[in-house]
C-alpha cells in the first residue's frame, strides 16, 4: 500500500494551484516515499552505493558554491540541497532493502538468498500507477471533453496524452517504467501470462498515444532487453521482443481511427515536424559554446538559463530553456568540465558495478536487480533528451531501485545463514560502508514525509499571491508575506517586479527572481528598471538579448522601434528608447549578477 501510494497518487494528481505547475505531485512524492522507506525498513548494512552517493556529494558541493561564492538565490540553493539529500537517503534505503530471506536457510558457505518483495510491491505498485494513467490518456485523446483539470488534467497538446502530469514525456517514461515491472512480476511468478501480455499492450498503446519520441526509443530497449538477457524465460523474451511490434500496430491503429474520425491524432503531428529535434539541436549547440567559453567551473549549479538567456546567440531557440535537456552537458556546462567529468565517471560506474552484481546473482534475486537496472537505464535514457531527474516523482524511485541494485549481500559468497540472519554486516571492498539500523531507515523517512508537508506550508505563501480568496489581505501585503518564503520567494519577487514598477526600482529586486526562469515579462521589466536607474547599457543588452526570442509578448517594449536596431544616438523617443538601440559595448553574462 505504501508503495503503490508513492507510485500512483503523485502521478494522478491533477491539481496544482499557480505558479507551480509541479510542485505538489512533486511535494507527494517527496513525503510517500519516504514513508515507503520507513514501513519496509530493513536492519541490515548498505553496501556498494559509494559511487553514487559520492556524485551526490559532488553536486551538493557545487551547489553549495554556487550559492556562496555565485550568484544563486538561497531559496533555490536549499531546494537543490534537500533534494539531493532525500536522492542519497533513498539509494541507501534501496540499498537496505531486502535482507536475507527468512524462508528457508542457506547452507553453510553459499550465497543466501535475497527478500524481494519490498522490490515485488514496488513493481506491483508502478503496474497500478501504469495502468491508472493508462486510464487517464485514453480520456484525454478519446474524450477531450471531458477533463475538467481537477481531477483529470486538460490535455494542451492536441490528440495527445499527457498525463495529469502534464508532460507526455513524463507519461511515456512512467508507463514504461510500468512495463518494466509487468516483465519483473512475470519472472517472479507473480503475474499470470495473459495478465502480462494484456497489461504490456495496454501500456505500450499508451506510450503510442503519448507520441513521445522518447517513448519510441525506450520501447526499443525493452526489445533490446528481450534479446539479451538469456536468464528471461521464453514467454518473457517473446513479450518484449514484440514490444516494438505492438506499438508499430498501434500507432496504426490510431492513424486509421483518426482518418475515420476525423479526429486529431498527435502521432501524425510529430512526424510532420520539420525539427525532429524539438528545438534540442539548437539548446545543445549553445551549450557547447557556453562550455567552451567557461570549460573549468562552469556557469555555477542552477545559472544556465541565467548565463544561457544574458549570453548573444542569434538564431537561438525561441523558448526560454532552463535546462539543456541532457545529463552530461548540464553537468558540463554548470559544474566545469572536471567536476563534470568526475560526478558522469562515477554514475557509469556505478551503472556497471550494478549491471555486474545483477548477473552475479542467481534466482529472483538477479531478476530484480536486473529489472531495477533496466528501470535506471529507461530513465538515463530519457535523461539524454529530457530532465526528468530534476523532479522528485522520477528521482527518487530511480535512487532507490539503483541501490537495491547495488548493494553487495546477495553477490557475497560464504555468507553463511547465522550471520545473514545477524542486524549487521560489516562492509567489505571499496566503497562506503553505512552500519544502518531500522530505526535510521525509519527516521529518515518520516523526516523525508515531514519535509514536504513543510514544503507546502511555506508553498502556500506564495499561492496566496495568485490565487486571490475573498477575504484576503491586499496584494501588496501578499506579495510581503511570499517574500519571506523559504523556498519560494523567487514567485513573490516576480509577482512584486512585474505588478508594480515602484516594487521593480527597489534596491535587490530582481537578485532572486532572475535566477530562476527568465521570461518576457521578467527581463521586460528588468529592462525597464535598468533603464530607469540609469543603466541604459545593461538595459539595452538586456532588450538585444530579448529580441533573440521574437516574441509576440514582447512587442509592446519594441513598439516604437523601427525593423533594425539603431545606435545608442539615433534610437526612437519615449521611454522606452532603449530598447531600439543597440549596446555601446559588450557585456558578459556575469555583470549582471547581484554584488
Amino acid at each position: 500500500m505504501a508503495a503503490t501510494a508513492a507510485a500512483a497518487a503523485p502521478s494522478l494528481l491533477a491539481y496544482n494551484p499557480s505558479p507551480s505547475p509541479t510542485l505538489l505531485n512533486q511535494a507527494l512524492a517527496l513525503a510517500l516515499w519516504g514513508l515507503f522507506v520507513a514501513v519496509c525498513a530493513h536492519r541490515f548494512s548498505a553496501r556498494g552505493t559509494g559511487q553514487v552517493l559520492w556524485a551526490l556529494a559532488a553536486l551538493g558541493a557545487a551547489v553549495v558554491w554556487s550559492w556562496g561564492p555565485g550568484g544563486l538565490p538561497a531559496s533555490l540553493a536549499l531546494s537543490s540541497l534537500g533534494v539531493l539529500a532525500a536522492a542519497a537517503w533513498m539509494l541507501v534505503a534501496g540499498a537496505s532493502a531486502g535482507g536475507p530471506s527468512q524462508v528457508g536457510a542457506a547452507p553453510p558457505g553459499a550465497a543466501s538468498a535475497q527478500d524481494t518483495s519490498a522490490f515485488e510491491a514496488f513493481c506491483w505498485a508502478w503496474l497500478f500507477a501504469g495502468l491508472a494513467n493508462v486510464a487517464v490518456a485514453m480520456v484525454q485523446v478519446f474524450a477531450p471533453g471531458v477533463p475538467d483539470g481537477e481531477w483529470i488534467a486538460v490535455s494542451t497538446i492536441e490528440g495527445r496524452a499527457v498525463g495529469n502530469l502534464r508532460q507526455p514525456n513524463h507519461l511515456s517514461s512512467l508507463l514504461l517504467w510500468a512495463c518494466v515491472a509487468v516483465v519483473a512480476l512475470l519472472e517472479l511468478r507473480r503475474l499470470a501470462r495473459w495478465a502480462a501480455g494484456l497489461a504490456l499492450a495496454a501500456l505500450v498503446l499508451a506510450v503510442v498515444l503519448t507520441a513521445s519520441r522518447t517513448g519510441l526509443l525506450s520501447v526499443v530497449l525493452l526489445a533490446l532487453w528481450g534479446l539479451a538477457d538469456r536468464r528471461l524465460a521464453r514467454t518473457t523474451r517473446a513479450l518484449l521482443a514484440a514490444a516494438p511490434l505492438m506499438y508499430g500496430v498501434a500507432w496504426w491503429c490510431m492513424a486509421q481511427w483518426a482518418a475515420l474520425a476525423r479526429h486529431s491524432f498527435g502521432g501524425a503531428q510529430r512526424l510532420a515536424e520539420a525539427d525532429i529535434s524539438g528545438s534540442r539541436f539548437g539548446i545543445w549547440a549553445n551549450t557547447l559554446e557556453l562550455i567552451r567559453q567557461h570549460p573549468w567551473a562552469g556557469v555555477g549549479w542552477g545559472e544556465f538559463n541565467f548565463a544561457w538567456t544574458l549570453t548573444p546567440f542569434p538564431g537561438r531557440p525561441t523558448a526560454f530553456f532552463d535546462h539543456t535537456h541532457n545529463l552530461p552537458l548540464q553537468l558540463a556546462v554548470e559544474l566545469g568540465l572536471p567536476l563534470a567529468t568526475l560526478v558522469m565517471a562515477l554514475l557509469l560506474w556505478a551503472l556497471w558495478q550494478g549491471l555486474r552484481r545483477a548477473w552475479q546473482v542467481q534466482g529472483d534475486d538477479s531478476t530484480a536487480r536486473r529489472a531495477a537496472m533496466v528501470m535506471v537505464l529507461m530513465i538515463g535514457l530519457h535523461s539524454l533528451l529530457e530532465y526528468p531527474l530534476w523532479y522528485t516523482y522520477f528521482l527518487l524511485p530511480t535512487a532507490w531501485a539503483w541501490g537495491l541494485a547495488l548493494r553487495d549481500g546477495g553477490a557475497e559468497k560464504g555468507l553463511s545463514a547465522g550471520r545473514a540472519r545477524s542486524t549487521s554486516v560489516q562492509p567489505s571492498g571499496p566503497g562506503l560502508g553505512l552500519r544502518l539500523r531500522s530505526g535510521a531507515l525509519v527516521g529518515g523517512g518520516l523526516l523525508m514525509a515531514l519535509g514536504a508537508v513543510a514544503l507546502v506550508v511555506d508553498y502556500t505563501r506564495v499561492v496566496a499571491i495568485y490565487t486571490a480568496t475573498p477575504g484576503a489581505p491586499p496584494l501588496e501585503q501578499r506579495i510581503r508575506d511570499g517574500q519571506r518564503s523559504v523556498f519560494f520567494a523567487h514567485h513573490a519577487d516576480y509577482a512584486a517586479v512585474t505588478i508594480d514598477s515602484k516594487a521593480a526600482q527597489l534596491p535587490c529586486a530582481f537578485d532572486r527572481v532572475t535566477h530562476y526562469l527568465l521570461d518576457t515579462r521578467l527581463m521586460t521589466a528588468w529592462a525597464r528598471s535598468l533603464a530607469a536607474g540609469g543603466d541604459a547599457d545593461a538595459a539595452r543588452h538586456l532588450a538585444a538579448r530579448l529580441r533573440e526570442f521574437n516574441k509576440a509578448d514582447a512587442a509592446e517594449l519594441f513598439a516604437a522601434c523601427p525593423e533594425a536596431a539603431l545606435p545608442a544616438s539615433a534610437g526612437a523617443a519615449g521611454a522606452d528608447r532603449f530598447a531600439c538601440e543597440l549596446p555601446t559595448q559588450p557585456r558578459r553574462w556575469q555583470s549582471y549578477l547581484p554584488p
